[in-house]
């Protein structure tokens, strides 16, 4: 226990040495330190190495096992189901045309399909399907969220939107290091994007593809100040005690 007020002082006086020696180490560190993504591309290089091939640019989401769909046929209620769902092989069942492959298709492509079907019954059926629940479409985002986890997407996304999902990043975050994550056809991809720019408008926002994974990266510079902020209450009590 330290006793009498020059003690105090004089530790209260180590105490914020201490933490502005530790701002000037860490500020310096993440201005002119090497960047743990530094090698990744980034700005222009990133859009290029994300772009999705032409087979990857859906217009449509892809339906997959344990999928629940919505289909509706204009005018006719009794075929109209809600909550249809696709089983572990990719089929669903309906009234009249019984199994159908849905996996694997989109939705518009899966709508032809059951009017393709239905004209054995019908004239000019009018078919809808609308994805109600995803398993099979889902995005992981890590790092410095308010929320990181496993998110589904039901169609054509963005990066912003992803970010909104998780619920925003938090305080620490480094706006200028999200780094994405993509696998297609076993060739791994990353690259870095800038959120502040893309806020800004001055950076396109990205697609983002299921089963791709965002990670926001870590501010040295942000969660030194969180941790000032945090030790202010004690710094005060050694003012208070010393005085």
């Amino acid at each position: 226990m330290l006793r009498g007020s020059g003690a105090v002082k004089r530790f209260r006086s180590h105490v914020i040495r201490s933490v502005a020696v530790l701002a000037f180490g860490l500020s310096a560190a993440g201005c002119a330190g090497p960047n743990v993504v530094g090698s990744v591309p980034r700005g222009q290089a990133a859009y290029a190495t994300m772009q999705p091939a032409p087979g990857e640019v859906a217009k449509d989401y892809v339906i997959g096992p344990l999928d629940t769909l919505d289909v509706g046929v204009f005018q006719e209620p009794d075929l109209s189901m809600k909550g249809v769902p696709v089983d572990v092989s990719g089929n669903i069942s309906m009234p009249l045309i019984r199994t159908v492959q849905a996996a694997g298709l989109t939705t518009e492509q899966l709508a032809q399909e059951l009017q393709t079907r239905l004209l054995k019954y019908y004239v000019r059926p009018q078919v809808t399907v609308v994805v109600a629940t995803s398993v099979s479409q889902r995005v992981t985002v890590q790092g410095q969220v308010e929320e990181p986890g496993v998110y589904d997407i039901k169609g054509p996304t963005t990066l912003l939107n992803v970010i909104a999902l998780a619920k925003g990043e938090n305080r620490t975050a480094a706006m200028k290091d999200v780094v994405v994550f993509r696998e297609v056809d076993s060739r791994k991809m990353v690259a870095v994007f800038d959120l502040g720019r893309i806020r800004r408008g001055q950076d396109p926002d990205p697609r983002i593809l299921g089963n791709d994974i965002v990670v926001v990266g870590y501010s040295n510079v942000k969660g030194l100040w969180r941790d000032v902020l945090q030790a202010a209450p004690l710094l005060n009590a050694f003012r208070f005690y010393g005085r």
